[in-house]
């Protein structure tokens, strides 16, 4: 589903109650509202452009500004209040997650090649 928004558009690829996953188109100089997730941890990817990302960290009283090109990511984690604004028209992608168990995985085999 795409949902346009005052910065661009967001279309949902994927959603459940532990992950979201969005394509976002953003225009040149389209920035969003500045916000804070309470539980989730906000990825930002860039396939195309320069995105801009704002993070008020809640250890200090600074705002960084962490700016990510086509190919980078980079992480909000919970709580902080962030933003994001385009400095030229950019796709990028927007990963929602909580907090997960990394070594959950239990091999009864070893994959390879035949």
């Amino acid at each position: 589903m795409i949902t346009g928004k005052s910065w661009g558009c967001s279309s949902s690829i994927f959603k459940n109650s532990n992950c979201e996953f969005h394509r976002i188109s953003i225009q040149k100089n389209g920035y969003c509202s500045k916000h804070k997730h309470e539980y989730k941890y906000n990825l930002f990817y860039v396939e195309k452009g320069i995105l801009l990302v704002y993070i008020w960290k809640n250890d200090y009283k600074l705002c960084d500004c962490t700016i990510i090109k086509t190919g980078e990511k980079t992480i909000v984690k919970p709580n902080e209040y962030h933003m994001f604004e385009a400095s030229e028209d950019t796709i990028a992608y927007e990963i929602y997650y909580t907090e997960s168990i990394s070594d959950d995985i239990i091999r009864e085999t070893c994959g390879g090649i035949k």
